[in-house]
């Protein structure tokens, strides 16, 4: 271990539950491209629900790797949605020096 270099960390976020009971949701319009930096709670893609039309923000910051699905393709709740890298340590505060 060593030398202060920062690892990006890949996170993947989830489709989230969009309450109402319901199970899955339709990829409607991306708002990001794969390669694009996002920040915390940005609207990342608007997906249609059997109730309403949302736009669902990014609970991560850093760089799009990946996006699943397509435009028009259905998801159930839970299935990944995209992978952001996120810089750990830059922010953590881990170790001071």
């Amino acid at each position: 271990m060593g030398g202060g270099e920062l690892m990006p960390q890949v996170l993947e976020f989830n489709l989230p539950d969009l309450g109402e009971g319901l199970t899955e949701a339709e990829i409607v319009r991306w708002l990001v491209e794969v390669g694009d930096v996002v920040a915390i709670d940005q609207p990342v893609v608007e997906v249609e629900t059997a109730k309403a039309m949302v736009e669902v923000p990014c609970p991560y910051g850093g760089v799009v790797t990946a996006r699943f699905g397509e435009e028009g393709s259905e998801l159930p709740v839970g299935a990944p949605l995209l992978t952001v890298a996120v810089s750990v340590g830059a922010d953590a505060g881990s170790s001071e020096e």
